[in-house]
């Protein structure tokens, strides 16, 4: 793995949590670097740090203010996990996140590939550091058909890593392999670039494009919503998801499951009036919007009401708009709403 390393030292990407990898800078990229790309990370990494320098101030600030620090990213459980966990760790471990397997693992929240990338990268310990990146790498580099959706597989995969990693600087190739995966052995691969193709048993055998294997698929339900944007004056009507469901604790728009095709105007300003209890009249359309979130794929259909008055409405809230960023909306809302603020 040589190779492997002086490539990475050649050719890694510069990333901030690159630059001083504490334990703490380590966990928090990496759970934001879950299900999302490096590159995207960067201004959200460089604005939690500047917040939150310290895990114990991560334990001590109100979750709103980390919702809005992940404004955008995505999948806010993790950053409820996050919360939850910096807790457990000022309680448990006075601040510090412990060096070993078996306390990091009693930390909620916590799995093998973030264990181990806390370890090898914060701890520069010789220890596996295995995602979806690095069992592409392995499964074309031994050119195994192991199905990588299993936990079986997985668990290979750590020891086949600890056995390919050297005794001195193992954080290094650690890093590289998933360097590797991202950049180069993509799903669709790069071989000709690759500093591992001599050696490359699937590239040898002409198996990459067929590896790795993965049979468990995510079965994704699909959404559609009209949402009803109503503004009073310059005040906007807002909700917070509730505790236990989808989205909670992120404020959106009032809206209302329904058809493929979307409610017509005046339809939808029926249900305001028939479920909310508010008289507002509908002016224009605005342009639809998708959202993603855990296992649902949702296209929102929007459209612009006035109100003569601010009804107080159950589990709602009338935001005046030079007030309302402040709150942590959900990724497609969040768009409506700059979307308004822009045009008004």
């Amino acid at each position: 793995m040589k190779k492997l390393a002086t490539w990475f030292i050649q050719n890694r990407r510069d990333f901030p949590w690159r630059h001083n990898p504490t334990p703490y800078h380590v966990w928090i990229s990496e759970v934001m670097l879950q299900q999302t790309q490096g590159p995207r990370v960067v201004d959200f990494y460089n604005r939690w740090m500047k917040r939150l320098p310290t895990l114990k101030s991560v334990a001590e600030a109100p979750l709103e203010d980390l919702l809005k620090l992940w404004e955008g990213l995505g999948y806010y459980s993790r950053v409820r996990s996050i919360h939850h966990a910096a807790k457990d760790i000022v309680e448990r471990f006075n601040g510090a996140l412990p060096n070993n397997a078996a306390d990091l693992s009693s930390i909620k929240g916590l799995g093998p590939y973030t264990v181990g990338a806390i370890l090898a990268f914060g701890f520069h310990q010789k220890q596996p550091a295995v995602d979806a990146n690095v069992a592409r790498v392995l499964a074309r580099y031994f050119a195994l058909s192991d199905d990588i959706s299993k936990a079986t597989t997985l668990k290979k995969f750590r020891e086949l890593t600890l056995s390919v990693l050297p005794d001195n600087d193992p954080h290094i190739v650690a890093e590289a392999l998933i360097e590797l995966g991202a950049v180069i052995c993509k799903k669709r691969p790069e071989c000709t670039r690759c500093p591992l193709k001599q050696d490359c048993k699937a590239f040898k055998e002409g198996l990459q494009e067929s590896l790795p294997v993965k049979s468990l698929k995510i079965a994704y339900e699909t959404l559609y919503r009209d949402v009803a944007v109503v503004m009073h004056d310059e005040h906007l009507l807002v909700r917070q998801g509730k505790k236990g469901i989808a989205c909670s604790g992120l404020y959106e728009f009032p809206y209302f499951d329904g058809p493929v095709a979307g409610r017509a105007g005046d339809e939808l300003g029926s249900l305001l009036q028939n479920e909310l209890q508010l008289d507002a009249n509908f002016e224009y359309c605005l342009d639809d919007e998708k959202q993603s979130f855990t296992k649902y794929r949702v296209t929102l259909y929007p459209k612009f009401f006035r109100s003569q008055s601010k009804t107080a409405i159950l589990d709602h809230v009338w935001v005046h708009k030079h007030d309302i960023g402040a709150l942590t909306f959900s990724s497609g809302h969040k768009r409506l709403l700059d979307n308004i603020l822009e045009e008004s």
